[in-house]
This record gives C-alpha cells, structure tokens and sequence, in this order.
C-alpha cells in the first residue's frame, strides 16, 4: 500500500473545542490551566532526534510559562513505559508528563492502563491506521530505516543487509540502541528479517535475529549503541538507524568525517512513533498543551524541518501549508515509495520475538 494511500485523510472543520477528560476546555482556559501548573516533564527526547532540540524551543518560546523538564534524553521507548510505572505515586521532578514511543508500546501501555485520553484539535486528520479510536495514543511521525555510514573508514558503502555480512565489515556495524528495549533497533532487526525473507511479524523477528547471530559470529557486529560520535569516533563504522536520525548526524559532523545515508535495498521498512499522556501525569494540562503544539501545523512542521515524515504530512501539503525548501531537504522519494508500513499487530509479534530472543540466539550485551 502507498503512503499516500495510507495516510490519506480528509480534514474536518476546525475544532474550537479539545477533549479534556470529563469536561472541555477552550484553548484559552488550557493554556490558563497549563501556565497555573508551570512545568512540563519530557523524556527520552534528545535533540537530534527528529528536530526535538528546536521543537522544544518553539513550544517554550510559544508557552514562556512553563518550564520544559528534560529526563533522560538517551532512555528508549521501555525505559518510557517504565518510568510511568516507577512514579504512579510520585509528583516530583522525575514523573514524566508525556511518551514519545514506538508504535507497539502505545497499545501495550494502554492496556496496562498507563496512559490517558485525548485527542488533539487536528484529531481528524491524524490518519485512522495511526491512532487509537479513544485517544490513548496517536502517532506523529514516521521515517524509514537506514544505514549512516563513516567513509573515511568504509571504503565500499554497503547497500543492501546482505552486504554487511562481508569480511570487510569486520567490527563495523551497530544497532542504535539496546534491541531489548529500543524501538529503533527492535524495528532494524525486523528490517533485517524482512530483507531476508521473513513474512513480517514473528517470522520476520526470527529471520532478523539469525542474521544478527550470523553478524555477531562474523565478527562484523559491535555491541556499542551507535550515534553521531561512536560514528565520528570510528567505534561504530556501519548505524542501522531511521533517516532522520542518520540526516541530522550528517548535519552534526557536517564533512568530519565524511558520511553517506542508504536506505537499504530490501527488507525497506517504515515506523511510526507515537505521542501519549501518562495516565498519573502531575501536569495534566501543560502535558494536553504540549500535544496541542505537537499536532499543530507549526508542530508538524518542526519535525519535517528535522527530517521526519509528520503524520498529517499528506494533509498538510493538500492545504500548501509545507514550504518547499522543507520539501526539498527530503531524501528521494523512491527510498519511501518502497518502504513496508508494519500493521500493529506485526510491529508486536516482532517486539515479542526480538526482545525475548536476543540474548539466547544473538547473545551480544548491547549498551
């Protein structure tokens, strides 16, 4: 199915009133009640993730009265999930307000009744296939797998999975995060599986789980979470990571060293991460306020302007609100064209056989 196709939706009259538990508020009386409650708590967002550095400014220079609490920039998508669970009794500083999360963990999390509703003014052009009915969850962005490669020491630019098994890949290739608890490197292990015949879901987990025991026993994996700097460092050569993650390190190290981004020839897979509010949020307003600005047209934005695919991209540019050298930065479109879009129930059956299968079949300690 295209992304077109997916993610094409019409766009109600806009809404003058948002959800807000048992009553609704004007825009006016949220931002009152977010500015009474002064703080917003935010984890895992580091600033080079999807152009979080400069949305998170636009949201403090829109909201001056409220203070942004930044936890733990580098925790992926369980150490989220976990922090809700640590702090159901605790009003303080390390409560996070809001999850940022792959697309599996926003049906788990509010299955576990970790989450609690809303739906933003934009709801209706948030796509139905991305969003739970309820508003427990929604997703905001997308981009696609990709491998962010240090040419001053890879000679030859990998470009398929298939490649990275070769002898002169030797101790060059990571994973962009812990792939028992990262959304980005469960999902690269099921790109892997995918390019190597899996049928997606827990078929595809397996597939990519055996290639990286195959990697691992090559020699050619290193069990070193990889970023812009392990990546200038030489310590990890070879990142499977999300384009956008892969276009901002380019930015970062701007020539020093020389990089290259490939999105890989097969196995091209497409994710979505998803906005939530904790259910035991100590800033249930401010939290409401934050998805507000995420989902608006200024929100959506920030995140193209940091190389992410906005959820209510197709709506948008419909509208000719997208500027075009916004568009323009964009990789080629050929790359997404082709890329796969998991349904829910595939991104779980993934999770569950990554997560549960890495230490038995791959056994490298990634961290």
């Amino acid at each position: 199915m295209s992304i077109t196709h997916k993610f094409a939706m019409t766009v109600s009259a806009a809404a003058l009133l948002v959800s807000s538990g048992a009553r609704a508020q004007t825009m006016e009386e949220l931002v009152a009640a977010a500015n009474a409650e002064g703080m917003l708590t935010t984890i895992a967002l580091p600033h080079d993730w999807c152009g979080y550095g400069a949305v998170i400014d636009g949201f403090k220079a829109k909201y001056p009265g409220i203070t942004v609490n930044e936890l733990n920039p580098d925790a992926g998508s369980a150490d989220e999930i976990e922090a809700i669970k640590a702090n159901k009794d605790n009003t303080g500083p390390q409560a996070p307000d809001v999850i940022d999360v792959g697309l599996a963990f926003g049906p788990s999390s509010k299955a576990e009744g970790l989450t609690q509703p809303y739906k933003v003014s934009t709801w209706d052009s948030i796509p139905d296939s991305a969003k739970d009915a309820d508003g427990y969850w929604y997703g905001d962005y997308y981009g696609v797998m990709s491998f962010l490669v240090n040419k001053d020491l890879v000679a030859n630019t990998p470009a398929d999975w298939s490649d990275l098994l070769k002898p002169e890949y030797a101790g060059s290739v990571a994973l962009a995060g812990d792939p028992r608890a990262s959304n980005q490197a469960i999902l690269a292990v099921l790109s892997a599986g995918l390019a190597n015949g899996g049928a997606s879901g827990k078929d595809a987990g397996e597939k990519g789980l055996a290639f990286f025991a195959d990697m691992n026993k090559a020699g050619n994996f290193v069990p070193v979470i990889g970023k812009a700097g392990t990546v200038a460092q030489g310590a990890t050569p070879i990142v499977a990571m999300w384009d956008y993650n892969a276009l901002a390190a380019k930015d970062t190290l701007a020539g020093n060293p020389p990089v290259e981004v490939i999105i890989p020839a097969s196995g091209t897979l497409a994710g979505v991460y998803v906005q939530a509010i904790s259910a035991y949020a100590p800033h249930p307003n401010a939290a409401k306020l934050w998805m507000e600005y995420l989902y608006s047209d200024e929100g959506q934005l920030g995140w193209l302007a940091g190389y992410c695919h906005p959820i209510r991209f197709n709506d948008m540019v419909a509208r000719g609100v997208v500027p075009q050298d916004l568009l323009d930065k964009l990789p080629p479109a050929d790359g997404y064209a082709k890329a796969y879009f998991p349904t829910l129930d595939e991104v779980n059956a993934n999770k569950e056989a990554v997560v549960a299968g890495w230490d038995a079949v791959v056994g490298a300690n990634v961290q």
